[in-house]
């Protein structure tokens, strides 16, 4: 378990659901991965992000699906992509990551409460 934190340092996290509105291959990634661009609303806009979940996703199955991320972070050079926004995933027991999600469908945008 990491160190303890106050709610109010969990309340800087800004996590917001969006939506996968592109995805591409990252073939420059030292891992495999994927380049995303994700629909985080009218309010924040589509954010770029690098992935690796190719061994539980393809392109197919990631256009359309909402994911969780994280939208304060500054970004971060990885290879030639900017990552803006922080996708949110767990390993499962292999180390392959498998995407965090809302169980249902709400609007692009939203704040995790």
């Amino acid at each position: 378990m990491s160190d303890e934190i106050s709610f109010s340092d969990f309340e800087k996290v800004d996590i917001r659901v969006g939506t996968i509105v592109e995805v591409e291959p990252f073939p420059e990634a030292r891992k495999p991965a994927f380049k995303l661009k994700i629909d985080f609303g009218p309010e924040i806009g589509v954010k770029k992000s690098s992935a690796q979940i190719i061994v539980h996703y393809t392109p197919e199955t990631l256009l359309g699906r909402q994911v969780l991320g994280v939208v304060n972070f500054p970004p971060r050079q990885i290879g030639p992509v900017r990552s803006e926004v922080l996708t949110l995933g767990f390993e499962d027991e292999n180390g392959a990551i498998v995407l965090a999600a809302v169980e249902q469908g709400v609007p692009n945008g939203k704040k995790m409460m």
